[in-house]
């Protein structure tokens, strides 16, 4: 990384190396600026103080070698310090941890927790990871899962495998499976329907089944029947926001507990076999490494989840 000199007080220019190319535009900030909340950083992202080659930028954008990205000045002191990760949190990730190597791990994420903080979340798994682990140079996401969704989640521990990882995933080399239970007695299938991200519904964001929509397509198999329930294997050969949620909903068979796009009634029913999330778990995850070796993980359901499973089995076996 170079830097060209700046007057005092104002934006510093940072020519990226090849070495921090590929990383979130936002994440590269966060590094930098260390302490802001991501709030502040998203925003000054949308305001357009942040710039990337003299242009305005998206915090998803991926740096290139060699572009130069303008960082305004930010003083600490205009926001508080996000909330640190507590100390229950970072234990309970590396609690979760499935399958360490020297250049990557997985980890069995908990639902309920995103996978990184913004968008009035303080803090989520991967800078949950870091404050458990300060000595490591580095620890990015190589995908992402709902904040609602458990199961494998995979991190890239140097920046090189997070780029062949990122172009892997790009090219739809995972191999990710998901337990879904959904409402009715379904046989599944392929579901192909394209999705539009970011649809105001009742003013909220949700992501709808729209011809402009992007390509999207997922295989539902049942695993069990329950009478009006079925707990479904489902592949992603897209990886969209809420992809199986909506393509199960848009078959007329939506999640168990989901609340934005479920069923009011069957949420009610599994209530009182005691399931208190959205029933979506990527319990498989599978790819070939950087090196030519194969990575094939399973997590476990919750014993939350499994509860609901075994009470279901009970009532219809």
């Amino acid at each position: 990384m170079s830097q060209t000199s700046a007057s005092a007080g104002g934006p510093r220019h940072v020519t990226v190396s090849a070495e921090e190319a590929g990383q979130r535009i936002d994440n590269f900030l966060a590094s930098r600026l260390k302490g802001v909340p991501r709030s502040r950083l998203y925003r000054i992202l949308r305001k357009g103080e942040v710039r990337v080659n003299k242009g305005r930028t998206q915090p998803r954008y991926r740096l290139q070698d060699g572009d130069v990205v303008r960082i305004p000045p930010v003083r600490q002191g205009e926001e508080n310090a996000a909330p640190a990760p507590t100390e229950g949190v970072q234990q309970r990730l590396t609690d979760a941890i499935l399958r360490e190597a020297p250049n990557y791990l997985v980890l069995n994420k908990p639902s309920g927790l995103p996978v990184h903080g913004g968008s009035g979340v303080d803090y989520g798994v991967i800078e949950a990871l870091r404050a458990a682990r300060p000595e490591a140079p580095f620890l990015e996401l190589v995908h992402r899962l709902d904040r609602e969704t458990s199961g494998c989640l995979l991190i890239a521990k140097r920046r090189s495998w997070l780029r062949a990882l990122n172009d892997q995933l790009s090219r739809g080399e995972f191999d990710k499976r998901y337990f879904a239970l959904v409402r009715g007695n379904w046989d599944g299938g392929l579901v192909e329907a394209p999705l539009r991200r970011d649809v105001r519904r009742g003013g909220e964001r949700v992501v709808e089944v729209r011809p402009d929509g992007r390509e999207a397509r997922t295989r539902f198999t049942p695993v069990a029947r329950f009478g009006d329930a079925t707990l479904m294997d489902v592949i992603l050969y897209t990886g969209r926001t809420h992809q199986v949620r909506v393509h199960a909903a848009h078959a007329g068979h939506p999640l168990a507990g989901d609340e934005r796009y479920g069923d009011e009634g069957f949420n009610r029913r599994l209530r009182e076999l005691g399931l208190r999330r959205l029933f979506l778990h990527a319990h498989h995850l599978g790819v070939t490494l950087p090196d030519e070796t194969e990575l094939s993980v399973n997590a476990p359901l919750e014993p939350g989840l499994q509860a609901v499973i075994d009470r279901l089995e009970a009532q219809h076996g």
